[in-house]
């Protein structure tokens, strides 16, 4: 990317951030309450969303059956069924059946990535959306900004502008009441006028061919109630084999999505329906209604094919993931965001529908933080999913600089690959050696004209501050030390691993982490393991993680079959070992890993529970502590164990609730992200200036969160190991 590229990135985002911001973190933030509440309510949620995967898995599998089947059920019923092969398609089949007539349309995602409107608009037809947000944005002429909730990012005033200005009413419209009633009217003639009702379907089963329409406004039904000819767009993913498959989508889409425990509306129609239509101002039979149901393919069967792709078809358009995103929730999707779908997920749909160039646009916007996997209904790994495609962008890239970088980089990538990423996705080559020349590397870094040249050539923006190398690394200083707990005196053996940042940077929390376990009488041993993969992962250097991990797992190796255990410090290492290495080790190699990996906290809470002398340690005396716990913490759900060892040693402890710093590793160091990322972080900031943690001493378990709040607080913040150092 070049540094014109990355300005103008740069600029489109600062403008998001104040245009479209505001609005959007505050509806996100709504969504997601509701939410964690909805859900929370739920006794058996993970069983509905593993049900729910487990439906949607048997139908991508028995798709083209599926096709199959429910054109049957429809044509016996009197409709007909269209399988387009691709929007242009789709276009053409329903450009014949509209014949000129005036369309409404309730919402629908996969009519915008067809762009029916504009093709029947091409044709003077007249179209009309009738779900309220889509309508503003029909007469704004602006794109969809969130999947769900489609004009999320305009607040109430602006939208009392558009319509003064465009409609000029007798009365200017102010209130939210006033708007609605205005739309309500407005549309409301459209739809009497209307001979075609166009829909969308969130699923389709193939048994009967019912379409199942979950809405808020009721819209759908007038769509398909007031008019002669209904016609129903649906990708063909929207299969399910039955109606009785419907119920655990029922109940978690709206809970997903809008935090609803259901949706105003959950419309089921087998049609043809012979319910009457209107015919001018009076009711006339619905008996010669005409129905089509135009199934979408437009890259989806290809996506089917595709080992990588194919669980973006479990998608049930929730939003889940866009609203439980840090960046989304800052700029919305018409950054994070392609030609059509928006969010975590959108990289999948962009990549399969439209193209990687598409998806280029807004995908390192992902940082793969995976806050959004556990939200997914479904249960898609959407950060892999991004990653993946990364890689593929990657290596599309033109490699005009082979001859540069070929054999020069200790990386597994072509010459082509960004030169940002592939310095960022080498941290370990590049900590190694800043630690072997400094402190001159560290003062060298400093410097204008080294800032000056990372700026302009490798987008490492000059305004944050660059991690400080220690000369002698964690490693090193064991292999000096030594351990101090025998191997008889000793409770239980680990392996602790020298995360790149820890072993080369923060060393002071590494060798607090070595004095913890052996005051709890713990024989520590520190492996001269390399950098765990995250880095070139996050960076979508697949082969290079893959790389990594098999290294890691060589020099782990030996403690893993002396049935020693791991203990991790950084979070995001954690998760490489718990998730993302069954994607890149053998599967019993990943086992083993997975099975003997413990995080710091996590394995210092658990020998506490299990007779270890809490009086080793230093007591709190209810020092007040402001803790923030890490993004992929979180997702493993190990947050708890670190606030459980503070509060038992006597801290007095407040948690966040702001989901992400906004730093996420190298994102933060990137100059066309570099203002997103410390917008993101100063909603943590103002959580730990309030009166009641203005004073605290800031506390986080993540290297980046601590790089961010360092930058952001006047406060330094500590890990929580260091609280408990016994030196």
């Amino acid at each position: 990317m070049s540094a014109d590229t990355r300005r103008q990135k740069a600029e489109r985002i600062r403008h998001l951030l104040d245009t479209e911001g505001d609005a959007v973190h505050e509806n996100t933030q709504v969504f997601n309450e509701g939410r964690y509440e909805s859900t929370a309510n739920l006794d058996d949620y993970d069983e509905l969303k593993n049900e729910a995967r487990a439906i949607k898995e048997d139908a991508i599998e028995r798709l083209p059956e599926l096709v199959d089947q429910v054109t049957e059920a429809v044509e016996a019923n009197g409709g007909s069924v269209y399988v387009a092969d691709d929007a242009a398609d789709a276009n053409r089949y329903i450009e014949e059946v509209v014949d000129g007539r005036d369309v409404v349309k309730s919402k629908s995602m996969t009519s915008e990535e067809i762009e029916v409107n504009e093709s029947l608009e091409a044709r003077d037809g007249d179209v009309w959306e009738t779900d309220l947000a889509e309508f503003v944005l029909q007469v704004a002429d602006e794109a969809p900004s969130h999947i769900v909730a489609p004009a999320i990012h305009k607040s109430r005033e602006e939208i009392a502008a558009l319509f003064n200005e465009v409609f000029d009413p007798e009365e200017p419209l102010e209130t939210a009441e006033e708007l609605t009633r205005f739309a309500r009217e407005y549309l409301g003639e459209k739809i009497l006028d209307a001979e075609v009702g166009m829909t969308g379907a969130n699923f389709v089963t193939a048994d009967t061919g019912t379409l199942a329409l979950v809405t808020s406004e009721g819209n759908a039904r007038k769509c398909v109630q007031a008019t002669d000819t209904h016609v129903a767009v649906a990708g063909v993913e929207k299969l399910v084999p039955s109606v009785e498959d419907l119920q655990p989508f029922v109940e978690l889409i709206g809970r997903s999505g809008t935090g609803q425990d259901i949706t105003s509306y959950i419309s089921l129609f087998t049609p043809p329906s012979d319910s009457p239509t209107f015919g001018g101002n009076e009711l006339e039979s619905g008996d010669d209604r005409e129905f089509h149901l135009v199934l979408i393919d437009n890259g989806r069967m290809e996506m089917r094919e595709d080992d990588q792709l194919r669980e973006t078809l479990y998608c049930i358009r929730c939003s889940a993931c866009a609203n439980s995103c840090a960046n989304f929730q800052h700029v919305g999707g018409h950054a994070f965001g392609g030609e059509t779908y928006s969010g975590g997920i959108a990289t999948g749909w962009e990549a399969g529908v439209h193209g990687e160039d598409s998806a280029a646009e807004f995908n390192d916007l992902c940082t793969g933080c995976s806050r959004c996997v556990n939200q997914c209904p479904v249960n898609i790994d959407i950060p892999w999913i991004n990653t993946v495609v990364r890689d593929r962008i990657n290596r599309g890239e033109d490699g005009d600089f082979d001859f540069l970088v070929e054999g020069l980089t200790p990386d597994e990538e072509p010459g082509g690959v960004d030169l940002q990423k592939r310095l960022f996705g080498n941290f370990d080559t590049l900590a190694k050696l800043g630690s072997a020349f400094a402190p001159l590397s560290n003062w060298a870094a400093r410097t204008g004209p080294a800032r000056s040249l990372l700026e302009r050539t490798l987008g490492v923006d000059s305004r944050r501050e660059l991690p400080e190398f220690e000369r002698e690394s964690l490693v090193e200083w064991f292999e000096k030390r030594g351990p101090h707990v025998g191997r008889d005196e000793a409770r239980r053996q680990v392996a602790l691993y020298p995360d790149a940042y820890t072993n080369y940077v923060r060393t002071e929390r590494g060798k607090a982490a070595v004095r913890v376990l052996e005051a709890l009488d713990i024989r520590v041993d520190v492996p001269p393991a390399g950098e765990s993969g995250r880095a070139p992962l996050s960076q979508g250097m697949v082969s290079t993680a893959q790389s990594n991990a098999d290294a890691v797992y060589d020099a782990l190796a030996p403690a893993i079959a002396a049935g020693h255990d791991v203990v991790v410090i950084e979070p995001s290492d954690l998760a490489m070992f718990h998730r993302e290495y069954e994607r890149l080790l053998p599967e019993d190699d990943y086992a083993a890993l997975h099975e003997q990996s413990y995080e710091l906290m996590e394995y210092v809470y658990g020998l506490l529970e299990n007779g270890g002398d809490i009086d080793v340690l230093p007591g709190g005396d209810d020092e007040r502590i402001a803790y923030h716990s890490h993004c992929q913490q979180r997702t493993l759900d190990l947050e708890p164990y670190t606030v459980a060892v503070l509060e038992d040693c006597g801290f007095d402890v407040t948690t966040s609730d702001v989901e992400c710093c906004g730093m996420a590793g190298s994102f933060g160091y990137k100059s066309e992200y570099y203002e997103l990322s410390v917008d993101v972080g100063e909603t943590l900031v103002d959580e730990f200036t309030t009166e009641d943690t203005a004073d605290r001493t800031v506390v986080a378990s993540g290297t980046s969160c601590l790089e961010q709040l360092d930058a952001l607080l006047t406060r330094r913040p500590a890990h929580p190991v260091r609280l408990l150092d016994t030196q």
